[in-house]
């Protein structure tokens, strides 16, 4: 799951989706950060555990890993927030544009809490809107390639966007079916936090 599933798993809960945001970049235990932050990183790190051991996610990155290696469930997390983003009248009543407005107007109103690396990022994020572009494949594209950058292109991710187009059924298929799994997980998840 990469930032828009994330989010959109944590329900209404403002601090379980800061938390559930800025997770990839805190290490050990959360302490410096709200009650309601900690518990999104909580079910961050819960999802991710949840994804990667999943069997249909594990499908999918089985169809990447030969050219991709242990960059394929990163792959694999773009394509599903792409599925998220493009089916998102399916799993929710506020229009895309509208969740993601909302979304970065909390990281700014709640900015002196975030880490630095998040603090970097927000600019990149609401000025091009990735939440919603993500509802596009050219979005999508966009999205691998700067990651891929990031790895100064050893990763090649800026070219699964061919297999992605090749196997565009079979991916939004499994995605529909993994985050039926998933929201019933952490559904039950948040209430143990």
């Amino acid at each position: 799951m990469n930032f828009l599933a994330h989010i959109y798993l944590s329900g209404d809960d403002d601090q379980l989706k800061i938390g559930n945001f800025v997770a990839d970049g805190i290490h050990g235990k959360p302490h410096d950060f709200p009650i309601g932050v900690q518990k999104g990183i909580v079910l961050h790190r819960a999802i991710d555990s949840y994804t990667d051991a999943h069997p249909i996610f594990r499908q999918g990155t089985k169809r990447l890993h030969a050219n991709y290696h242990h960059y394929a469930g990163v792959i694999m997390d773009i394509f599903y927030d792409h599925f998220l983003a493009k089916n998102w009248s399916r799993y929710s009543n506020i229009p895309l544009q509208d969740f993601a407005a909302a979304f970065y107007k909390l990281l700014y109103d709640n900015y002196d809490i975030l880490p630095e690396r998040s603090k970097g990022m927000i600019p990149h994020m609401t000025q091009h809107n990735w939440l919603v572009t993500y509802a596009g494949v050219e979005g999508i594209a966009r999205t691998l390639t700067q990651m891929d950058q990031r790895t100064k292109n050893a990763s090649n991710m800026r070219h699964s966007v061919k297999e992605l187009k090749e196997y565009y059924d079979v991916f939004e298929s499994e995605f529909t079916a993994f985050f039926e799994e998933i929201q019933l997980f952490v559904k039950d998840k948040i209430n143990t936090l």
